[in-house]
């Protein structure tokens, strides 16, 4: 199977936790075993947001916003990527992206171009590579009615479709935005109709049922 995970960056923390790290490559490593290929986009996190506010703050505009918290997402990459394989660079593009998956078991990428999100990275990966499934690894159990952090009635979502999501989650991206998915990548998981599972990534092994098919998280279909 192939299979896109996509990490976020308050997943690994900020500095990324060492235990965390080590526990995805683990996952990773044991799915590989199993026959599966895995494309890894690494997300900025906390420091992409704290980059980006300072930008604001300069005046710097949004494009150039962008521009710095790709550079944090991908030294978060380049971290993983080290662990996973002893690779000390990451793909910058979704071309080189697809030419290391063709010759390794796994490849990690962070940001792409300003103007979307790691989200996104994921979701054109996932496309371009014909993935059977998209595992998004958030802060939360998965997507809900309406922002938990905000909505204290909003529930849990075990089943939705592209569209359900659409209506949830869609928008305009904005820099630093922080969405279960971003706007810019659902509409992309809306014209690819890749299978996507959000769920919660502090527990890494989570990966590893998702990508088994076993009941986890939300799945997107």
């Amino acid at each position: 199977m192939r299979a896109v995970l996509r990490i976020g960056g308050s997943v690994l923390g900020s500095p990324p936790l060492a235990k965390v790290v080590d526990a995805y490559a683990d996952v990773v490593s044991d799915l590989n075993h199993e026959g599966h290929s895995l494309g890894v986009v690494v997300g900025g996190g906390v420091v992409s947001r704290d980059y980006i506010r300072s930008a604001d703050q300069m005046g710097l505009s949004p494009y150039q916003q962008d521009t710095i918290a790709i550079h944090a997402s991908r030294l978060n990459a380049r971290l993983v990527a080290m662990k996973l394989g002893g690779v000390s660079s990451v793909p910058t593009s979704i071309d080189g992206m697809l030419q290391r998956l063709a010759r390794n078991r796994v490849a990690v990428m962070g940001g792409l171009r300003p103007g979307i999100t790691t989200d996104t990275v994921a979701a054109i990966v996932a496309q371009r590579w014909r993935a059977d499934v998209l595992v998004k690894a958030s802060d939360r159990d998965g997507i809900y009615t309406a922002d938990p952090r905000l909505d204290k009635k909003a529930k849990k979502l075990d089943r939705i479709s592209y569209e359900k999501m659409k209506q949830i989650l869609g928008g305009e991206h904005r820099p630093g935005i922080h969405s279960i998915v971003d706007p810019v990548a659902v509409d992309q998981l809306l014209t690819s109709r890749i299978r996507l599972v959000v769920l919660n990534g502090a527990e890494p092994r989570g990966v590893a049922k998702a990508v088994h098919g076993e009941k986890i998280g939300t799945l997107v279909t």
